[in-house]
C-alpha cells in the first residue's frame, strides 16, 4: 500500500550520509555493462564525486574492453575496475557504497532488492521492474533498508524539464485536465534465429535469472530481449516510460483508476516480437479527474511535434510540447509564445543521486515515484494483451474483479532467483 509513511521513508533515505569524509569519493558498481551500462559507465566516471571501481556482468567477453573504457574515462591514470561476473559476489564486498543497475528489464528488481538488503545505494534504469509486484518489493526493500534508490527517468533532472513543468503547473496556459505523452521511432525487426549453446563466456543461468528457463537464443540475449514478454516490457516499458513519467509529473497525478488500451502487430508481422509495435492506450485518474493518453507507433520515419519521444500538456488556454530538445508553448488562436531549444544531459541525475548517497539531496526521482510511472507502463501493456479496460485498485495495487489480469501482476522468480516476499 502506498502510504505517507512511504513518502516519509524516502526522505530518511535521501538523509543517510555515507561515514566518507566530504572529500572522499563514494565507490560505484556497475552492473550489466553493454549498451546502457555502457553510457553509464562514462556518466559515473565523469564524475567527481565517484569512482567506479568495480562493474559486473554475466558475458566476461566484456571485461577487458569496458573495463579500459572506465578507466580512460575516469582519467588520470585510474585503474581499470575489477570484474566480476556474479552479482551475488560483488554484493558481498564491503568497499562498494553503490550499484548501478543497467541489466535487461527482468533483472532490476532482483539486483536492487538484493543491494538495498546489502547495505549498498541503487540506481536502477527504467522501467524499475518487470511487473507491478517487483516494483512494489523494490520500494518496501529501499524503506527497510534506509537505502536510496534513483530511478534512471533523467528527465526529473534536466534544466529545461523542471522548467517547462513548473510552467505547466504555474496556470499559464489554463486549467491542465489532458496530456499526451508520444513514441514515434523505426525499430529494428526480431527476424526467427534457431537455439544454440550458450557463449563459453557467457552464464545463461544467472542472465536467465528469475525468468522462466529457456534453451539459449541470440535473440533472448541481445537486441530481442525487449520484445519478449518474459523479459523485457516492451517500448512502452522501455522509452515510452521516459514520457509516462513526465507527463505524470506534469499532470500531479498518481495512480490512475481505469485503464484502457489497444496495442497490435501493425507492420512486424512474421518475426518474433511478441511486444505491440502500435499501441494507444488512456489512463483516467478519478480523483484529480485527469486524462493521460498514450501514442505508440514503432514503424515510422518520422516524429510527432518534432519530437520523436515528448509530452503535450493540454490547458484551457494554450498547450505545452515537451521533448528532449526543448519546449514550446501555443496559446489562444494558436500563436506560438515560443520555441526554446535546449540540450539533454544525463549528468544532472548522476550528481543527484551521487550527493543523495551523501546525504545532500534528495533523489530526483526515487524508487516510488519509478515504480508509479513504471505501473502506468506495466496497466497499458497488460490492458492490450488482455483486450479489456482494467480497474485499478491503488491502495492494493490489484485489478477489481479480473483473476486473469491479477495473475499477471507479479511472478514469484525461479530457483536461487526467487523475488522475496519481504524485501
Amino acid at each position: 500500500m502506498i502510504n505517507r509513511r512511504e513518502n516519509l521513508g524516502a526522505m530518511a533515505a535521501a538523509s543517510i550520509a555515507l561515514a566518507a569524509g566530504p572529500s572522499d569519493r563514494l565507490n560505484v558498481a556497475v552492473v550489466g555493462i553493454r549498451g546502457r551500462g555502457r553510457s553509464l559507465i562514462q556518466s559515473f566516471a565523469r564524475s567527481p564525486r565517484c569512482r567506479i571501481t568495480h562493474l559486473c556482468d554475466v558475458n566476461t567477453e566484456y571485461f577487458g574492453p569496458i573495463g579500459k573504457l572506465a578507466a580512460d574515462a575516469m582519467g588520470n591514470g585510474a585503474a581499470a575496475p575489477e570484474c566480476v561476473q556474479d552479482i551475488r559476489k560483488l554484493l558481498e564486498i564491503k568497499s562498494v557504497d553503490a550499484i548501478v543497475v543497467a541489466t535487461p528489464d527482468h533483472w532490476h528488481a532482483l539486483a536492487t532488492i538484493w543491494g538495498c538488503q546489502a547495505g549498498k545505494h541503487v540506481y536502477v534504469e527504467k522501467p524499475v521492474s518487470h511487473n507491478i509486484g517487483e516494483g512494489r518489493r523494490m520500494v518496501e526493500a529501499s524503506r527497510r533498508h534506509n537505502r536510496v534508490v534513483q530511478t534512471g527517468t533523467q528527465s526529473r533532472s534536466v534544466p529545461h524539464m523542471i522548467e517547462a513543468i513548473d510552467y505547466v503547473r504555474s496556470g499559464k496556459i489554463g486549467k491542465v485536465h489532458m496530456a499526451r505523452a508520444f513514441n514515434s521511432q523505426l525499430r529494428r525487426r526480431v527476424n526467427a534465429v534457431a537455439d544454440a549453446k550458450p557463449p563459453a563466456t557467457l552464464d545463461w543461468e544467472i542472465w536467465q535469472g528469475p525468468a522462466p528457463e529457456r534453451p539459449f537464443n541470440s535473440n533472448r540475449y541481445s537486441y530481442g530481449w525487449r520484445w519478449y514478454w518474459e523479459y523485457g516490457t516492451g517500448d512502452m516499458g522501455n522509452d515510452g516510460v521516459h514520457d509516462l513519467d513526465i507527463a505524470r509529473w506534469g499532470l500531479g497525478v498518481e495512480s490512475p483508476s481505469l485503464v484502457t488500451g489497444f496495442g497490435t502487430k501493425t507492420l512486424f508481422k512474421g518475426d518474433t516480437q511478441e511486444t505491440p509495435d502500435t499501441q494507444t492506450v488512456s489512463f483516467h485518474f478519478s480523483e484529480a479527474d485527469k486524462v493521460l493518453l498514450y501514442d505508440q507507433k514503432l514503424w515510422a520515419p518520422y516524429h510527432m511535434e518534432g519530437y520523436e519521444n515528448g509530452v503535450v500538456f493540454y490547458g484551457t488556454e494554450g498547450y505545452l510540447v515537451l521533448g528532449r530538445s526543448g519546449w514550446k508553448v501555443v496559446e489562444r488562436g494558436n500563436k506560438l509564445a515560443f520555441d526554446k531549444k535546449a540540450a539533454f544531459s544525463d549528468q544532472p541525475h548522476v550528481e543527484n543521486f551521487l550527493a543523495a548517497c551523501r546525504g545532500e539531496a534528495k533523489p530526483n526521482c526515487d524508487i516510488l515515484e519509478g515504480h508509479r510511472s513504471t505501473t502506468l507502463a506495466h496497466l497499458g501493456n497488460l490492458a492490450c494483451r488482455l483486450g479489456r479496460p482494467l480497474k485499478f485498485e491503488a491502495a492494493t495495487e490489484t485489478v477489481a474483479g479480473d483473476a486473469e489480469a491479477g495473475a499477471l501482476l507479479s511472478r514469484k522468480g525461479r530457483g536461487a532467483f526467487l523475488i522475496p516476499d519481504k524485501a
